[in-house]
């Protein structure tokens, strides 16, 4: 799933464009193409066309893990799930397979929502807030401060890894970046989150800013069958390295489930400190 510096990436790159990628900045859209229905999750297709044609867009902005095209009146809400991608191609290029949305724009090019397992959504929206009112803090914004981060941690008594995927919790982390930050910080995956001193806490806040800075600098992370941006991938520490050593001390990287979820950490770097809560607990991370 693209996680929060994946769709940072996107949202600078549309915005101000690259080699291979016109900004997207101030075109207008002519028409859209929903190749599949249930990728549009409000308003109805016959309304959603009917407003967001001829709209154009006037800032990009993100949300967590969403992408948010600022249009003349309305906001399109764009949330990639598992495996969506977003192509910017010509208007005339042959539809590739798994495209689920066109957004035709002026100057001959289109927005594809390109989505293998479907469980990509999009909302044309009048009022963000329906949407992302519940979310949490952003990781890397000026408000979320150690204080803030350590004063909610104390009122959960959870897993810590399960409570930095909740996005009521935090916006926008995953699970690579989430094991990522907590082997930064030296910090077991199961580790209860009210037990976590302020020393810990504060390197924990750290961690999650440092890696998800670092995934930005590299433009994201490229890996299974989307997402051709950036090569943070390649520095991963202990995400899918199951069974290779540890960069800092050599221990074989495990793999354990946390809260339903794959978890890689080193269990020398990591060590498990009482109390622990055992693993069958689940997060309800609401994306």
């Amino acid at each position: 799933m693209p996680e929060l510096p994946e769709i940072e990436t996107f949202r600078r790159r549309f915005l101000r464009g690259d080699e291979d990628t016109p900004p997207l900045l101030g075109r207008r859209v002519t028409g859209i193409d929903l190749l599949w229905a249930r990728t549009l999750d409000s308003p109805s297709p016959e309304e959603f066309e009917a407003r967001i044609v001829g709209q154009s867009i006037g800032d990009i902005g993100r949300r967590g893990k969403y992408l948010l095209l600022h249009l003349s009146t309305d906001t399109l809400a764009m949330h990639l799930r598992m495996s969506g991608d977003l192509w910017v191609e010509a208007d005339a290029a042959p539809v590739a397979a798994h495209h689920r949305l066109l957004l035709n724009l002026d100057g001959g090019i289109r927005l594809a929502f390109n989505d293998a397992r479907k469980f990509g959504r999009v909302w044309l929206l009048a009022d963000t807030e329906t949407l992302l009112g519940k979310l949490g803090p952003e990781p890397l914004g000026d408000s979320f401060t150690p204080a803030l981060f350590y004063a909610g941690l104390q009122t959960r008594r959870r897993q810590i890894k399960p409570l930095l995927l909740d996005q009521r919790f935090l916006a926008g982390m995953g699970n690579i970046y989430t094991d990522e930050a907590l082997h930064l910080a030296g910090l077991h995956p199961q580790a209860r989150s009210s037990a976590l001193t302020w020393e810990q806490a504060a390197r924990l806040w750290e961690s999650i800013r440092h890696v998800l800075q670092e995934g930005i600098r590299r433009n994201g992370a490229s890996i299974d069958w989307v997402y051709r941006g950036g090569d943070f991938q390649n520095y991963f520490q202990v995400y899918q390295r199951t069974g290779e050593p540890c960069y800092k001390c050599g221990t074989p990287i495990e793999r354990i489930v946390v809260g339903q979820r794959g978890t890689h950490f080193c269990p020398q770097c990591q060590p498990a400190f009482p109390p622990l809560i055992g693993s069958k607990q689940n997060a309800d991370d609401m994306d």
